[in-house]
Parts: C-alpha cells; structure tokens; sequence
C-alpha cells in the first residue's frame, strides 16, 4: 500500500467494441486531469464513483491508505443551479449536525444565515460554495470536483478557486480536479494529466508542463482560448 498517495494502477473502461479510458495516475495532493468534450473526464469520474450504466466493462485497480466508499470520497458537480433541491431549505441538504454546517460555512465563507434559504433565493456563487460545505461534511479523504468553476464569472471563479486552497491547506484531503479549464487549475494544482482520446498523453509537474509542454496537444491545449467555450476537435 502506498503510504499518503491515492494511486490508480489501472482504470480501463470499454463497450464490446472500443476502450474508451486506459489510465493510470497518482494523487499525491492535488491533480488536475485536463481534456476536451469527450476526451474521458466524466467517465474517469464515475468509474470512481462506481457510477458506470451496465453495458460499459470497467477495470479500476487502485492502492491508497483509504477504501473508496461514501464516507471517503466526495463530489463537486460543475452546475450549482441544478444540484440541490429547489424546494428544500439548506439547512435540510446537509447530512450533519447544525454545528457542523455552520462550521463548514464558515469555511467556505458563507453566512450561516443561508441556511433557512431555499436555493433560489442564492446566487451562483453562494451555491457552489454551500454545494463544497455538503461535500465536506463526511470529511472526505478524495474530493472530486467536475470542473466546479464552468458555470460563474470570472470573479466568483477566484473566489471559489481561493476557497479549495483553503481547503486543501487546512483539511487532510486530496484533490482530483477535472476541467477543460487550465487557466483555473494554474494556482490550486500540484500535477496534471492531459487526457485526449481516453488515454494520457502528458503528466507531470503542472507548472512544468504548462510552462515547457512536450505534447502537440498540450500546446494546442494551452495556446486555445478556455474562458468563454471548450475546445472541441
């Protein structure tokens, strides 16, 4: 067992037809996995989160200091309009006690006061925050964000980047963040994994790579225009 690293050996997912994601990578603090629109982010996802439908074969062999189950592993969706329930207060979407969700709030620099709000009556950036504090409440060892920056202004964009280092700094957690996005993985990320076709074709140093990339598609990567679409094929 490796000691503080979350390593995956093997992380194969196919149909009968075509292997769609063969990887390997280790999170030894914070790793960026970095791709276009159908290059395997979301599916390397829900192969951790064993959220796979049937019909697709996964192989996911992994060695950590912790098992992955729902106590362990956390989840940051990319859309914070559509991710809590509409018609039930915040104080009802957490899972812990009043203490804690205030604790966490304060953590992710919310005012307790939200928790006898609905959904709507929030901003944006309020609710991605408030989406981090549920995700933190089973004080998770891996939390998975999925490209949790897409859906805000480039203000709340900082905001929510200088909460996850706060984050990562104060609490014993490892970080998986999935983007198109490199611009905003620059200042939180240790590594990155360049993801293209199901299959990486760079991984290293995030600084590194970003300032000396080796890869053709690394270049193309960084020298595209991420902050108003994805780059597609």
């Amino acid at each position: 067992m490796l000691q503080d690293i979350f390593h995956v050996d093997t992380l194969k997912i196919s149909t009968k037809q075509e292997i769609l994601v063969d990887i390997q990578f280790s999170i030894s603090s914070s790793l960026a996995l970095i791709g276009q629109s159908g290059s395997g982010k979301s599916l390397t996802l829900k192969a951790i989160l064993d959220m796979l439908p049937s019909q697709l074969n996964k192989q996911f062999i992994y060695k950590s200091d912790f098992e992955l189950n729902s106590s362990t592993i956390a989840y940051v969706p990319q859309n914070p309009f559509t991710s809590l329930s509409p018609l039930t207060k915040i104080k009802k979407q957490f899972f812990c006690s009043k203490e804690k969700q205030i604790k966490l709030l304060n953590i992710v620099n919310v005012n307790p006061v939200v928790l006898n709000k609905f959904p709507i009556q929030l901003s944006g950036g309020q609710l991605q925050r408030i989406i981090i504090a549920i995700a933190l409440s089973s004080d998770p060892k891996l939390l998975l964000l999925d490209e949790p920056t897409t859906a805000l202004d480039s203000k709340n964009k900082k905001i929510i980047i200088d909460i996850l280092n706060k984050i990562k700094q104060k609490l014993n957690l490892k970080i998986l963040f999935v983007t198109h996005d490199i611009k905003s993985v620059e200042d939180i990320c240790e590594d990155i994994a360049i993801l293209k076709n199901g299959k990486i074709c760079e991984y290293g140093k995030l600084k590194d790579i970003i300032t000396n990339p080796q890869n053709s598609y690394t270049k193309q990567l960084l020298s595209s225009s991420f902050q108003n679409r994805e780059f597609r094929k």
